[in-house]
């Protein structure tokens, strides 16, 4: 994500509780986890279980802001379960079915909890099937600005970091669960209806629109996201992939905002140069008009930009790099926690750099010395607090620290840690730890202390 300005040992781990469980039953069976353990996303997550695929069935009526939809969950037990809790927030469930039996089922607050008609040995491979309805909301949050959805005069947006797939779908919402998707969202004719993946069929009956998607690649829950509403669709394709762009027809047609996200193809070039092939199956980007969404986001395959970056003349292909940089960083290598979320924006920033320097804009190196002139060394980019989460330091700083890695071990080794990096870790989660004993190893130097200093130092480290 990038706003717009509106180790190791020693710092405190986050034990996640993605295989837990909590409360006692008969015969072994006992209830999932309710949480996922993340203190910055408390109660997110659920435990007992993962997922593996999740296949949703959605219609859409701006008219009255009216969700319905279906929602097919493949999971897989990881504990013996009585019972088992899926994040829904605001929307009323019709009825829920577990291993194609009828399941009882009942609210509190934003958890739906599941119990099947028999206990759920581990390692059991069952669908979960949710019906549900209402008038999805966002998700008010004071420290960290409303996620969710978004209603608007001509359809909607869900969108948000780090949670927002629970306001239109039930779901283990938590980066740790990462699963594949099929969408199909029905929109009244005329609309778009976007979402992550590759286009599939598109169909119309009765004045309605059946429009497909496809993401195969596992997916963290935030990452998803359903824009519906009257854009200019541009399909095309690149590098043999297909490219999907849309821009709200509110902006204009030959405006900043259509002129960046035509060089998506491009930029995500220049970023596979260095950081190994691109990662996914599409390509694309969607700009907004909304005003509420005043940041970027890299849904997977497909960011989504909000207005407020394009308000100049001229393009702003910066973000765009920033966003397409999380392809790699972020999405396909996920943060297990996300105490550790530098790993996404202090690469995407650094991307960023890479970027203006090859466009022509201020090289990497004064980049870096304007922006090591006013860090704040008191702020930590790892574990920053919840509320610190998208400050400068996680952005900014860790910016700082992936320039002080290569000065310290060359470009050759640099981009030789950072792909290896990459593909060792495709589609999986990851810590901080891991990124530096990955690195010591790949290029052959002791590089704790170094990153320490730049990462989690209260005194700022000489400038390379």
């Amino acid at each position: 994500m990038r706003r717009r300005r509106i180790w190791a040992a020693g710092l405190v781990a986050v034990a996640l509780a993605a295989g837990g469980c909590t409360g006692g039953d008969d015969n072994g069976f006992r209830a999932g986890a309710a949480d996922v353990g993340d203190p910055y996303v408390p109660g997110a997550g659920n435990g007992g279980y993962d997922v593996g695929h999740y296949a949703l069935d959605v219609r859409y009526d701006p008219a009255g802001d009216k969700l319905t939809g279906t929602a097919t969950l493949t999971v897989t037990t990881t504990r013996a379960l009585s019972r088992f809790q899926l994040d829904l927030a605001g929307l009323d469930v019709e009825r829920v079915r577990v291993g194609g039996e009828a399941a009882k089922h009942r609210h509190d607050g934003a958890e739906l909890i599941v119990t099947p008609p028999r206990g759920l040995p581990s390692g059991k491979r069952l669908t979960v099937e949710v019906t549900y309805g209402g008038v999805p909301e966002p998700l008010p949050n004071a420290e960290l600005g409303d996620g969710g959805f978004h209603a608007t005069p001509d359809g909607a947006i869900a969108l948000g970091q780090p949670e927002s797939a629970s306001t239109w779908y039930p779901v283990n919402d938590h980066p740790s669960d990462k699963a594949t998707y099929d969408f199909a969202v029905t929109v009244p004719d005329g609309l778009a209806a976007l979402a992550n993946g590759v286009p599939q069929s598109r169909t119309s009956a009765g004045g309605w629109t059946t429009w497909r998607w496809s993401e195969r690649a596992p997916m963290a829950s935030y990452l998803s996201t359903l824009v519906i509403g009257d854009y200019r669709v541009r399909t095309g394709t690149h590098a043999g992939k297909p490219l999907v762009t849309a821009v709200a027809a509110a902006l204009p047609a030959d405006g900043p905002a259509a002129a960046s996200v035509a060089r998506t193809g491009e930029i995500a070039d220049f970023l596979a140069a260095r950081f190994g092939p691109y990662p996914f199956e599409a390509y694309g980007g969607i700009v907004v008009a909304d005003e509420r969404i005043r940041y970027a986001l890299e849904t997977q395959s497909r960011p989504v930009y909000g207005p407020g970056f394009f308000r100049d003349d001229r393009p702003n292909t910066e973000v765009v790099a920033h966003e397409l940089a999380h392809q790699w960083f972020g999405d396909s290598v996920s943060v297990a926690r996300w105490s550790d979320i530098w790993l996404n924006e202090g690469f995407a920033t650094y991307a960023e750099w890479l970027w203006a320097e090859h466009d022509g804009g201020r090289t990497v190196a004064q980049t870096a010395a304007e922006r090591y002139a006013v860090t704040d060394w008191s702020k930590p980019t790892v574990d920053p607090g919840r509320s610190g989460m998208f400050g400068d330091a996680v952005y900014q700083r860790g910016a700082l620290a992936v320039h002080a890695l290569r000065r310290a071990v060359g470009d050759e080794t640099f981009y030789r840690v950072l792909r290896g990096w990459l593909a060792q870790h495709r589609n999986g989660n990851v810590t901080t730890a891991d990124f530096v004993g990955y690195a010591e190893r790949t290029s052959g130097r002791p590089l704790r202390s170094l990153l320490d200093a730049w990462l989690v130092g209260a005194t700022p480290p000489g400038l390379p």
